[in-house]
């Protein structure tokens, strides 16, 4: 581990584009996989599990990860799930996280909304007392499942309305599934009072961001790296501080980038986009949060002070009230004084 490893694992941090079944551990999918046996492809064996995400393509990836969706099947699948997914973060150092969780895909199989709002609501509760970290939501619309996907999401979240809701998703495949579409179920959020943070301009071009910033309200942007093609929009997203989720390491295991070394991230910064340092499906992808912040650090030629910065972006365009930003822009700071 070099210095600058040692100083982003204690690095307090906050996760804003991290996916809720997607940061299921190799452990917890074996043992679903096990608890389902024979109706579903998922391998019960940890080691095979990483053979089973090698994704060829995203439409590759959106297959696998609708199987793994399909292994949680009851109210405990989910609540195991996400204190889990909590611990793991916890462990990085994580403060605080919002996570993309995406209750039709429970919902159609026949999980009650009601029980899956009070699972996830326990893990967040119980995760708080006994990790120390805060979970908030992001009910996201799963795309590939059309417009009736988008109204029972859209009522799910302001029937059920858990306390740790906090703001209103669009995840899925972009190809073939226009963002314009769903602008009715996006105002009735904002209406609500929830925040709007889209997935836009991840395997589309800039055209799909700029539908999600003009016809959906975006106020933040999953992924956005197609943005990096567009100066006007470069220019808008600077000018108007929309941030961008960017996941670099999954942005290379979906192919929606040939490499790294080819990773638009420079570009968005050098051109004065806000951008935060996420996972986005961290075990599915073979990374973590804080492999991510090395690997941004490394294409940004950034050192320790630097890295702070990132995660003190992370806390500015989280949905966080202005005390609970100040008071964990205080602690990196803090660290990043004694520890850089």
């Amino acid at each position: 581990m070099t210095d600058l490893d040692a100083f982003i694992a204690g690095l307090p941090k906050v996760e804003l584009h991290v996916h809720h079944v997607g940061s299921a551990s190799p452990r917890i999918v074996a043992e679903l996989a096990a608890r389902h046996a024979g109706s579903t492809p998922v391998p019960t064996d940890i080691d095979a599990l990483a053979s089973y995400f090698e994704f060829s393509d995203f439409a590759h990836f959106i297959q696998v990860y609708l199987s793994v969706v399909d292994l949680i099947r009851e109210p405990e699948d989910v609540r195991i799930l996400t204190y889990e997914v909590a611990r793991e973060l916890a462990r990085q150092q994580v403060r605080y996280a919002e996570l993309t969780v995406t209750p039709y895909s429970s919902v159609r199989r026949g999980m009650p909304a009601p029980e899956f709002c009070a699972a996830i609501e326990d893990a967040r509760l119980a995760a708080e007392k006994e990790l120390g970290i805060v979970l908030r939501w992001c009910f996201d619309i799963p795309g590939e499942a059309g417009l009736p996907s988008a109204e029972e999401t859209l009522r799910i979240a302001l029937e059920e309305r858990p306390d740790g809701l906090v703001s209103f998703g669009l995840g899925g495949p972009e190809v073939g599934v226009p963002r314009p579409q769903f602008k009715p179920y996006f105002e009735k959020a904002r209406a609500a009072g929830l925040r709007l943070v889209p997935h836009a301009g991840e395997t589309t071009g800039p055209e799909t961001i700029w539908d999600a910033l003009r016809e959906l309200g975006a106020e933040r942007i999953g992924h956005g790296i197609s943005a990096a093609q567009d100066p006007a929009l470069m220019a808008h997203l600077a000018a108007e501080g929309i941030p961008l989720e960017v996941c670099p390491t999954s942005n290379v295991r979906t192919r929606a980038v040939a490499s790294l070394d080819e990773h638009p991230l420079p570009t968005l910064v050098a051109a004065g986009v806000p951008v935060t340092i996420n996972s986005d499906d961290p075990p599915m992808f073979g990374t973590t949060l804080n492999q991510e912040y090395a690997v941004a650090a490394r294409l940004l030629d950034l050192d320790a002070a630097g890295v702070a910065r990132l995660a003190v972006a992370a806390v500015d365009a989280s949905f966080l009230p202005a005390g609970e930003k100040s008071r964990i822009t205080e602690e990196i700071d803090a660290y990043a004084a004694t520890a850089g």
